[in-house]
């Protein structure tokens, strides 16, 4: 950016302010988010095999028709019940791992400088929880997780297409679940003729058509939250590590962890002694004719 900005022109980060406020606690949102996209997609799934399972008991329920045979509209009751309580118990473990993941990455936006968070970490939690709010305030937590994270100050578009499929799918599964519910109350448990059983595969065609719509909010919603989690907990953990050194020195080898004491200076070596000066060698005695008389 040009030194004469006082703030970035995408995020409006003040210049000079650090990538995470020190002091401020930060949390990890990789695993968490991880583990909520595969929840997500999880859900979507058996929610088309929810969806399909209509398929399959108008198709039991035609073959009972034929064969007169009860217990096949049995068989298909039992196999749409199992589908859809599995979908169950897997939509509330997707719905507790988003609602965590979304509350770290609120509260990570808190050491964030220049971030402008509309709802407190509490609306994280709360915001699914409390009727009516539950309509809005998710939405407009993590559009502020989305924009505090990704550096900019306008709400991505996959925010939208994620909220409105998931108020598609949330809705029109509820309404879909009702009919349902009523249709078959008006179904005898023991069809007596051919309009017995037509009327329990026209309730299942009528299923199947009603849980079109929210199947493919269900899907849209599930591929849009999943970007969404993946790019902001990817943005978040790499501003939090860019912001603590990987290394508080420089990077130290293990055999270089403790080193060596400083080898003791050994005294200087004597300097050897001058050896003694010898006596002149006395002079041998003169033989022959230089010799002197003998006395």
């Amino acid at each position: 950016m040009s030194p004469e900005n006082d703030y970035c022109p995408r995020c409006f980060t003040p210049l000079g302010q650090p990538a995470v406020t020190p002091g401020l606690p930060t949390y990890r949102v990789r695993g968490i988010g991880l583990a909520a996209n595969v929840a997500v997609g999880a859900t979507a799934v058996l929610y088309l095999a929810v969806a399909l399972s209509s398929l399959v008991g108008m198709v039991l329920a035609r073959r009972a028709m034929a064969n007169d045979d009860p217990d096949l509209l049995v068989g298909a009751a039992t196999i749409v019940a199992v589908v859809a309580l599995i979908m169950t118990v897997v939509h509330l473990v997707a719905a507790v791992l988003v609602i965590i993941w979304t509350w770290r990455a609120r509260k990570n936006t808190d050491a964030f400088p220049g971030a402008e968070p509309a709802f407190g970490p509490g609306w994280a939690i709360a915001g699914w929880l409390v009727p009516f709010a539950n309509f809005v305030v998710p939405a407009r937590v993590v559009a502020g997780v989305a924009r505090d994270s990704l550096w900019r100050r306008a709400t991505p578009a996959l925010v939208a297409v994620w909220w409105c499929s998931w108020l598609v799918f949330s809705v029109g599964e509820r309404l879909a679940s009702r009919a349902d519910d009523r249709a078959y109350e008006k179904l005898a448990e023991i069809p007596l003729n051919d309009g017995g059983y037509q009327a329990y595969s026209d309730l299942y065609q009528d299923s199947l058509l009603r849980t079109t719509l929210p199947a493919l909010g269900c899907v849209i919603a599930a591929v849009t939250l999943i970007l969404l989690i993946q790019r902001i907990s990817a943005a978040q953990e790499a501003r939090i590590a860019g912001a603590t050194p990987q290394w508080p020195t420089a990077p130290v080898w293990p055999f270089q962890a403790w080193p060596s004491a400083p080898a003791a200076q050994s005294a200087p070596a004597a300097q050897p002694a001058p050896a003694a000066q010898s006596a002149p060698a006395a002079q041998p005695a003169l033989k022959g004719p230089e010799a002197g008389p003998a006395s």
